[in-house]
């Protein structure tokens, strides 16, 4: 490989990290939708998943990445929290960068974590997963039974934290 060709395979390897990558289409679908919210912090988070709890639905912080929360649902009041409880919808957002990925999102291969497909058995109808695609700005906003339904193939893996 010449000099330039190195430089090209990096710079295409680093379109395909998906920490920086992922955050970062994270934030712009979130930013283009009025009612969806970024994941909140502390004691809202807190408040959010303990009232959860309390109705029989418990999920971890990490199964979503924003919340679609109807105008006059104050997160941060407790009583507009737990009124507005059943209209939140949860949403996992999963981003494309990949010059493969198709139109429909064909070809787009990500992973599903247990804590994600966990919530989305609680949650039902207020979990839902949005497939971004930055290169192109197409969104599909699915859920985690759908899109098993539609898998090509799927691959089990083992995450471990050491």
């Amino acid at each position: 490989m010449t000099p330039l060709e190195v430089i090209a395979a990096k710079r295409a390897h680093l379109d395909r990290l998906a920490n920086e990558g992922g955050a970062a289409g994270e934030e712009s679908v979130i930013l283009a939708n009025d009612q969806w919210l970024p994941r909140p912090k502390g004691q809202v988070l807190r408040a959010l998943l303990e009232a959860l709890a309390s109705i029989g639905k418990s999920i971890k912080a990490s199964s979503f990445d924003a919340l679609a929360v109807p105008s006059g649902i104050d997160l941060s009041n407790p009583k507009h929290l737990c009124d507005g409880l059943s209209e939140i919808v949860f949403i996992e957002i999963k981003t494309a960068n990949q010059a493969r990925v198709r139109p429909g999102f064909h070809g787009f291969f990500f992973a599903l974590t247990e804590n994600e497909i966990e919530a989305a058995a609680v949650l039902g109808r207020q979990h839902r997963v949005v497939l971004y695609n930055k290169a192109t700005g197409e969104i599909l906003i699915t859920s985690v039974p759908e899109i098993v339904a539609r898998a090509r193939s799927s691959t089990w893996q083992l995450s471990v934290q050491l």
